[in-house]
Formats: structure tokens, sequence, C-alpha cells
């Protein structure tokens, strides 16, 4: 029986808290605050530097032992320069440097640790970890599932649902569709044409010239959708806009750039999953594999410990995440 014909669906849908939750980390925002923060003071068996696996190995136990999750992945970014966003944009994120060795062979220690503690691991050559993020809310939703997005990133808030939460971890805030207003100044099914029409730094995005965060609020409270905006551009002219000619010519100019953009900064929701079923399930841990990698990334005695007891190898763990998804 599916989810949502069950008695208890109907009853569950209309309180969030008691939807069952698919927790979705956004892995490389904490592995490269975790190799920023952390002091280069943590090596491996054989000399290289552990800092963010070390930082990362604490964000995700604090999280393991505080959700308890049944439902969880980790999405890591692995399409670093093969990305399908690359080939609509030579220019996307080429303001990068690459990451250094030292880093990336942390980022394998991650996954490889995030394998052995029993949880799914997101990456993909050709998708980056917000498309897989934003596929696994996809999967998910229809069964009845609340997603709870573990990430900083504005970019993900356009995936929030009614039910769903996204959850800036290292200041403990919270926030869901209707939160992302107050934060960004649009609705979250208009981040995606925001960030279009700004552009976006980071990603080295260009967007459109001389429309900043006000202007684009502006012109998305007014129109509604990118789409709409294009099609009305004469009437931009005629706002209570602060340089709204000119606003309306660039609009003008860039229209396919602007178009563009929103091609590299809508989250795809059609990527592959390496799991089956609507959600992401902890499954058994590796104990030879949690225990190898200990010894190498030399983790001291406490953290070993907490490693065993949150893949529930110990006796004391939270054995709830082995049990089967309910029917």
């Amino acid at each position: 029986m599916n989810l949502e014909d069950s008695p208890a669906f109907g009853a569950a849908a209309a309180s969030p808290a008691a939807l069952p939750t698919l927790h979705l980390v956004d892995a490389s925002l904490y592995v490269f605050r975790a190799w920023h923060s952390m002091p280069d003071e943590f090596r491996d068996a054989h000399g290289w530097p552990t800092n963010a696996v070390h930082g990362f190995a604490r964000f995700l136990l604090d999280l393991l032992e505080r959700e308890r999750p049944r439902h969880i992945a980790i999405a890591f970014d692995e399409a670093l320069d093969s990305c399908f966003r690359h080939r609509l944009y030579a220019a996307y994120k080429a303001n990068r440097e690459p990451a250094p060795e030292e880093l990336r062979r942390q980022f394998a220690h991650c996954k490889a640790l995030c394998v052995a503690l029993g949880l799914v691991v997101l990456a993909h050559h050709d998708y980056e970890a917000d498309d897989l993020i934003g596929s696994a809310v996809h999967r998910a939703r229809p069964a009845g599932y609340r997603s709870v997005i573990v990430s900083a990133d504005k970019d993900l808030s356009q995936l929030l649902g009614d039910h769903d939460e996204q959850w800036d971890y290292a200041r403990a805030q919270r926030w869901g569709a209707a939160g992302v207003k107050a934060r960004h100044g649009v609705h979250a099914h208009q981040i995606a044409d925001y960030l279009a029409l700004t552009g976006d730094a980071v990603d080295n995005i260009p967007g459109v010239g001389g429309v900043g965060a006000k202007t684009a609020a502006i012109l998305l409270a007014h129109f509604g959708s990118l789409d709409v905006l294009l099609e009305r551009i004469d009437e931009v002219a005629f706002l209570r806009l602060r340089g709204a000619t000119q606003v309306a010519s660039r609009l003008r100019e860039q229209r396919e750039l602007a178009l563009l953009c929103r091609q590299l900064t809508t989250i795809a929701c059609d990527a592959p999953l390496d799991y089956d079923g609507a959600a992401a399930s902890r499954g058994e841990a590796d104990p030879e594999m949690l225990d190898a990698l200990a010894t190498t990334l030399r983790f001291g005695p406490m953290t070993r410990r907490r490693l065993r007891t949150a893949a529930g190898l110990d006796g004391h763990g939270d054995d709830a995440h082995r049990s089967p998804v309910p029917a």
C-alpha cells in the first residue's frame, strides 16, 4: 500500500511534523567550511592533511545524533568541471580555483566515511549536488515525504514546497517556503528567476547588467516571473522604479542572456539517483571499513566511539534506521 493511500496520510499531511522526513545534506559546503576553519594539524597515516574530513565528521555526527534520521542522503559535487551547465556557458564557475590535491583526497575520505556509516551518497559526473538534492526532493514529495535540506545555499530555496524546510546548520536557522521572501525578497518559486536577473558571483553567472537585488525583487513582485517580465518589457519603463527606462532597455538588449542565466540557476530535478524507492534509507554500516578509515585518518577514541554508536555497532546505537520503510 502506498503511503498516500494509508488512513493516516490525510491527517499527517495537515501536520508537517507528522510527515516522514528525508534529510538531504549539501556535503561540499561543510567540507569546504571545515577545510577553511579547522587547524591544519590533523594528518593521516601517510602525512596528508585531514582537517576537512575531521571537521566534516564532527558535523555529520552532530547531525546524526541530533536528528536520528531514517531517511538521509549526502550529496557531493563531483561535476566540478563537467557539469551540463559548462556546456551551456563555458565561463560557468570559471572564477574558482581548482581544489588542491590535499582537499580532493579529503573529499574522497568524506564520501567513504558516509558509505561506511551506511548512508546513501549522491554524486554524478554531469549533475551538481544541488541537482541531486532537487531530484531527491521531487522523487520523495509525491510519496508524502517532506524534505529537510541541510545547507545555507540560497539556490536550494527554490526547491521548498509547502512542508519542506531548509536548515542552515551552522547558524541554527531553519525556514520553509513561506520564509524565503523575508530572507531574499522573493518567493521560493522565484529564486531561479531572481538569480538569473541579479547574477550570481559565486558561480560566475553574469545576470542582467544593472539589475541588482532590489530591482529584481520589484520586477518579480510586479510581473511574477522572468517569462512574463520579458513578454511585457514595454511596461517596465512606467514602473515606479529608479532608472526604469534604462532597466527596460537592458532587458531588451540582454533578453537571451537572461534566459541563459535562468537555465544556469534552475536546479535540475531529473538527475539519476543511486537508490530505489521514494526516499533514501539508511543501510547497514560496514564495521571493517569504518575501523580502517578511523585508523587511517587517525580519529581519536571519542570520535571512534561516536562513529560506532551512530552506525549502531556498539549495541547502544539507534537501530531505528535499520527498520524497513513503512508500506
